[in-house]
């Protein structure tokens, strides 16, 4: 298979002590590129130093809904500077998260909305999360969304209905692990639904890990078995549906 991550978070500690051969294995599963994303400035300047070390590390930066309550003054002016570099495809991750609420929820609006502005002044898509704020996120898609170049809501928990609105919007759906899991049937029939020219996998490495590997370290190399699960909810064969998603991923990032 031919496979993008689209979302992975390489710059954190866990992958310190195995980075190279964690990369070797990425690349023999058949990952050909892969997105790694900041969560702040420190992780958005790693992943910088990621991309300039491996050829098939592009990179976003970006401010996460959690740490949105420390973003000084400032901030987005360190996130432009950060975004010049050649590899940096898009922004992000940003986006509100309601489930943890680790920042004040007007806060976590503010900064996304600053975010989306700045996005479309330096014309690159934007990388969403979303996590229990659905109806927040789409207003604010709503409103602030329009005249944005491309974007993805990364790791997909909504309802069809959502993913539907977020199509029409021009944003991709990016499906995770958890479509691996037995007991997510609402993301199983959302992955069935999504139209093949605005669908993409990701593992959100460390995190979500699919079966058969769910409650260990994920890695970019296990991007194929949601591949593999997604195509089977497509009827399809996993080697084509990959070869798709890879295609969309080169497409929203404008990967050669």
């Amino acid at each position: 298979m031919i496979l993008f991550d689209t979302h992975a978070h390489l710059n954190f500690g866990d992958f310190d002590a195995d980075l190279d051969e964690m990369i070797g294995r990425a690349r023999a599963a058949g990952v050909v590129n892969i997105v790694n994303a900041g969560y702040d400035l420190a992780s958005s300047r790693r992943a910088r130093e990621l991309a300039d070390r491996y050829d098939l590390i592009y990179i976003a930066v970006g401010i996460h809904p959690h740490v949105a309550g420390k973003a000084l003054p400032g901030y987005l002016e360190q996130l432009e500077m950060l975004a010049a570099h050649p590899k940096v495809v898009a922004l992000g991750e940003m986006g509100l998260d309601y489930f943890r609420d680790l920042s004040p929820r007007p806060v976590q609006r503010k900064v996304f909305r600053e975010q989306i502005a700045l996005a479309k002044k330096l014309n690159l898509p934007v990388i969403i999360h979303d996590r229990e704020a659905h109806g927040d996120m789409m207003e604010i898609l709503r409103e602030d969304g329009p005249g944005l170049p491309g974007g993805v809501i990364h790791c997909f928990s909504g309802s069809w209905e959502m993913a539907k609105e977020c199509i029409a919007m021009g944003f991709y759906i990016s499906i995770a692990g958890p479509v691996t899991f037995s007991n997510a049937s609402r993301l199983k029939d959302v992955a069935a639904r999504v139209p093949l020219d605005r669908l993409l996998v990701e593992t959100d490495a460390p995190y979500l890990a699919p079966a058969p590997n769910r409650g260990k370290r994920n890695e970019p190399a296990y991007v194929r078995y949601t591949a593999e699960e997604v195509a089977a909810l497509k009827k399809m064969e996993p080697e084509k549906l990959a070869k798709i998603c890879t295609e969309n991923g080169r497409k929203l990032f404008r990967l050669p």
